[in-house]
Order: structure tokens, then sequence, then C-alpha cells
């Protein structure tokens, strides 16, 4: 039967995006000073009050110039995103710093010494998918529900008189065939924050014809199916209307639902944190599959135990689209690409600077060139050949 499907995106001015990005600002600036360093940021927003907490490790001689410009860095961050309410404001939010040194409990385990390779940073699985809905191998409904939000923030900083705010959210509906083919949208939802006295009909001008531009043909819905600010108003926004806390946006983060999302969350974790790194590892696996042309569609698993270094399992899903066995693609994978916490950063580039920009907008379907050469290096589709001659 047709069935309907759902996904979302959040902003960066959603109070958990902007501590999400927060966290990974930090570990943007421990990575800057010291490749290896360790980070496990954490990040709360309230009413005029930034709280950060967690566990950090590098160098004696790094960490107290790094720990100094933890303040500066946040402060920018939260400009950038663009905060200058009366309630929440860049430069005059209360701000608290409780981060501290790595347990030796975990660092025993994590790192590597001469008699054995280097240890994943905790246990857990990961998952890693791919589908061919859309050029970027991503779910549509999630991908179309970030491109909305994205260029909504573009055009906002952009034009200093916006009507618009930067808290928002956009979900959308997809109707789908029996045999899963995308029929088009049944149902747009956009809230955004706005100025005082600007009208859900102002906000709607604006935003129809832009909605309108970023999907694909004949995709576009009707005025009664685009519900825009459905409450009438959302002035209060931010950490000022609600709460914010680092990792509860995680299916946000990834598929938006159409696959399975592991047990952790990815913003604020230096890349020893499989639960990132591995998650990442996944996604380039499964995508390159599906760029193969092994499958229309893959789901990748993976799981490890503190302090070892390789997977204790690997398990591919091509979900009924692949001619090969599961088992032949767990093997092909197991050659082409190294799984181990330093395997992973070695072949992603992953000890670079990179993450302030994952923070928004979804880890997955981003162009690896946007940032740089070094940022989404997991997007890239450079394991076709291999995964073809290993299979």
């Amino acid at each position: 039967m047709p069935y309907l499907f759902t996904s979302e995106s959040v902003s960066e001015g959603h109070p958990d995006k902007i501590c999400d990005r927060i966290s990974d600002t930090i570990l943007d600036l421990f990575l800057t000073h010291e490749p290896e360093a360790r980070v496990a940021c954490e990040t709360l927003a309230t009413t005029n009050r930034v709280i950060l907490a967690g566990e950090v490790r590098a160098t004696e001689e790094i960490l107290p110039v790094i720990m100094k410009k933890i303040e500066p860095a946040v402060r920018a961050a939260v400009k950038e995103i663009g905060y200058e309410q009366e309630k929440f404001h860049h430069a005059h939010f209360d701000f608290q710093n409780y981060l501290h040194e790595q347990s030796v409990d975990i660092s025993q385990g994590v790192d590597a010494d001469s008699k054995k390779d280097e240890g994943a940073g905790d246990q857990g699985l990961m998952f890693g998918y791919a589908c061919r809905e859309t050029e970027s191998l991503m779910p549509a409904a999630i991908h179309y529900s970030h491109a909305i939000l994205k260029t909504l923030a573009l055009i906002r900083k952009q034009d200093p008189e916006t009507i618009l705010g930067p808290d928002a959210k956009s979900q959308l509906t997809l109707k789908y065939s029996d045999d899963g083919k995308i029929m088009g949208v049944e149902t747009i939802v956009l809230s955004t924050q706005h100025k005082k006295d600007v009208s859900v009909e102002e906000i709607r001008g604006l935003v129809t014809p832009i909605i309108a531009d970023i999907l694909p043909d004949g995709w576009m819905v009707s005025k009664e199916n685009l519900l825009v600010n459905p409450t009438g108003k959302f002035e209060i926004g931010g950490p000022d209307g609600d709460a914010g806390l680092t990792g509860r946006k995680i299916i946000v983060d990834t598929y938006g639902g159409a696959a399975p999302h592991g047990g952790g969350a990815f913003s604020g974790k230096d890349p020893t944190k499989v639960d990132r790194s591995a998650a990442y590892a996944a996604r380039y696996l499964a995508k390159n599959i599906v760029a193969a042309g092994i499958a229309e569609k893959c789901t990748i698993q993976v799981a490890y135990a503190i302090g070892v270094s390789q997977p204790v399992s690997i398990s591919v899903d091509t979900h009924g689209t692949s001619q090969f066995s599961s088992i032949k693609i767990e093997n092909a994978v197991r050659q082409v690409m190294d799984l181990s916490p330093k395997g992973i950063r070695t072949h992603l580039k992953l000890n670079n600077p990179i993450y302030a920009c994952t923070s928004a907008y979804g880890h997955f379907g981003r162009n690896f060139e946007e940032m740089g050469k070094n940022t989404f290096t997991w997007e890239n589709v450079n394991l076709i050949e291999s995964l073809k001659s290993a299979i």
C-alpha cells in the first residue's frame, strides 16, 4: 500500500543546535592546537546563560593556552549564528566552564602503547546508510528539510533588515507508492522565529517561493498543505524560549528516521570516540556501496568494545536491492577500509578542526568540498573501484 514518511530538520539557531555548535567549536579549538587532543564537551544553553562541562586532555604546555581561548570562541560562535536578543546576546550571556581532565580509566583503554593498537573510546553500535532518492544518496525527506532551513539561514544573514530570526524548524512528509517510489510531497511544515509585529502571511510570502525553488519540479504543495508558523506567532526563540543541550537532535543529524541510529550523539566528541568516527565511516562505506552500483539501498552497522581496536561486528543490509550476499559485501568492506579508530581517523582525515560546520543541517549528504578539501571526507566516493574489485 502507498504510505507517508516524515523527517524534520532544525536550524543552527535552535537551542539544541546552538549547543552542538558550541561543543564542536570547542573541539575544533583543541584540534587546531593539538590534533591528538581528547575532547568530550557538553553544552547547556538557557536564558542569558551558557554552561560547558565534560572531559578534555592536551599537553601541559598547550592546555592553558586553549582554556583562555574558550570563552571568546563560544561567544564568536553564538554571534555567527545571529543571536543579539535582549535575553540571549553573544556579548552579554553569563558563561561558566566546567571542563576538566579526562579520566585516566578511559585514557588507558583508548591510548595505544607498544604492545597493542589504540582501542575504541567506548562500546557502542553505529549505523551508516545510503539510498538513491537524491543525488547526495540521502533520504529525500531529511535532505530537503535541511535544504530549506540552510537556504533561509543564508538569506537571513545576507539581509540586515530581515524579518526572520535564527530559530527555526522544518518538516517534510513524502508520499510513497507501494513499491517504495516517491510520488510527491504531502505536507510541509515550517516554523520560524521572526521580528515583532510580523504576520504569518508576510512570512509565508517570503518563504513560499524559496521552498518551491528548492524542491524538485512538481513537488511543491498547495497553500493548504504548507503550514507556516501554525501557532501564529514565534517571536521568542532560541535558549530564551527553550533550554538547549548538546546531542538532543541525533535523528536530525543523520537520516531523519529513514535508517537506524546508534546509541550516541556526535557533537563535542573527538574522533577517538567511535560514536562519531565509526558513524562517519559507516556512512562512507554505505555511500560507496550504493555509488558503485552494488546496491540501491544500504544500511551498515558496526559495533565496538571499549579498549578494543577492531569492531566486534560488521553487518550489511541491502534491503533486497543487491545481487550480492550480505556476507560477501561485509568481507569486501573489511578489505577496503581499516575500521579501527586510528584507521578511520587516518583514512578520513578526522584529526583536523572540521567539526563546527557539521553541527547543523546534518552530518551526512554534504558536499565534501563545501568547507575545504578535508571537510566531509566521509561523503567522498573514492572506494568504488576498490569495492568492485573486492567483491
